[in-house]
């Protein structure tokens, strides 16, 4: 439904059979990791509110980022024992799966760790880079403040480190635990975090951005980032990833801005623009090696909460969705 928290309830978990012949072009897959991401909470209604994401169907299997290792081949460019992955990777321990939809990995890139290509050196970090490169308009030297809202998630806690290593002079991040918050600083390089469940955040905010808010990421919406835009500068840039805060409500995307915030954005020439990082895939390669250098260089610090089983992928939904991970939430589903 449009309105409405999504709970391990409203998955089910079936035992079924798969062909034993393969078509010439297929691949039989085991998988290996699967992505469960924020997003997906919009493919719960039947109407998604995007033109990219189709909604799942009812007692259909689901799918979404997942990894795999090819155990039989009739596909003239992957072998048996090559790792692959998908964007539309079916919620199943074993599949049938078209070989031309599938882009083989080298493990070799993220030093084994196969899992990151699903989020820090996957369509995750693609998002924080490709967002900070083209909307956020980042100059070193320039002095900037960055702020990033859902700033522990898979995505945040990403953009924060990558908009230091681009050349902002301050990175604040916002974020639902102290625990969290305490990550973001001593582990992954903020310089200061923020508890929005503690306190008051505009307050908080005036005192670790006493220059203003250059550059917002932002993952969540809602009174989180009415209260950081209401402090941003003249011609600063909202990076619009998600809306977490928003996803369980019936409101088109990007929600509106209510009245008073809006006036603030277009009087100050704040730029809100929808950004989609599939609109960018040309620089999709390029942008994966740089994700991947910095890792390995130790530049790029990555966290994932990893749930054991195929069965438990409901439940790590729903967690995910009530802001109960830090990082990345992946289904580990077999050894």
């Amino acid at each position: 439904g449009k309105n409405g928290v999504p709970v391990a309830e409203n998955f089910r978990l079936e035992q079924s059979t798969i062909a034993d012949m393969i078509q010439a072009g297929q691949v039989r897959v085991r998988t290996l990791y699967l992505s469960v991401d924020p997003y997906m909470r919009c493919r719960m209604n039947e109407d998604t509110g995007s033109d990219y994401l189709l909604p799942w169907q009812l007692s259909e299997v689901a799918d979404g980022g997942g990894i795999g290792v090819v155990e039989e081949s009739k596909h003239d460019n992957l072998a048996k024992g090559d790792f692959v992955t998908s964007f539309s990777w079916p919620w199943q321990t074993v599949a049938i799966l078209d070989g031309s939809l599938l882009q083989k990995l080298v493990p070799q890139l993220v030093s084994g760790r196969l899992s990151y290509f699903l989020g820090a050196a996957g369509i995750t970090g693609l998002t924080a880079l490709l967002g900070i490169k083209e909307k956020g308009h980042v100059t070193v030297g320039a002095n900037q403040t960055m702020v990033v809202s859902g700033a522990a998630g898979a995505c945040g806690s990403l953009a924060g480190q990558i908009g230091r290593l681009e050349g902002c002079s301050r990175v604040v991040g916002i974020a639902g635990t102290d625990e969290k918050c305490s990550i973001l600083v001593q582990e992954m390089g903020f310089d200061a975090a923020i508890n929005y469940k503690k306190g008051n955040v505009a307050e908080q905010l005036r005192e670790l951005c006493p220059g203003g808010v250059d550059i917002y990421f932002d993952n969540v919406g809602g009174d989180i980032s009415d209260t950081v835009i209401s402090q941003m500068n003249q011609n600063s840039h909202i990076i619009l990833c998600g809306q977490i805060s928003q996803y369980n409500k019936d409101v088109p995307y990007p929600p509106p801005l209510p009245p008073d915030i809006e006036k603030i954005q277009k009087e100050r020439n704040i730029t809100r623009e929808r950004f989609l990082v599939l609109n960018y895939m040309d620089k999709q390669e390029a942008s994966i090696l740089q994700l991947c250098q910095w890792i390995q260089e130790g530049k790029l610090k990555v966290r994932e909460t990893m749930v054991e089983g195929l069965a438990n992928i409901g439940a790590a939904f729903q967690s995910m969705m009530n802001g109960g991970n830090i990082g990345k939430q992946i289904v580990s589903v077999s050894k």
